[in-house]
């Protein structure tokens, strides 16, 4: 057994349906996603500046 399966699994998201959507609601979908994705970059980037600093910290 692998460690891995010993963490409990993250339900998928399921991608919406994007046939009925008209170009303009896709450009507007894009940018939602866009603005989504740059959102988690900066949650990201500020864990892994917690996480140097407390490595940081204990090295002391």
């Amino acid at each position: 057994m692998e460690p891995e399966d010993l963490e409990p699994r993250r339900p998928k998201i399921a991608p919406p349906n994007l046939d009925p959507l008209s170009i303009e609601d896709l450009k507007d979908y894009i940018a939602q996603l866009e603005a989504e994705i740059e959102r988690v970059r900066t949650v990201i980037a500020a864990r892994k500046d917690h996480l140097s600093e407390a490595e940081k910290f204990f090295k002391s």
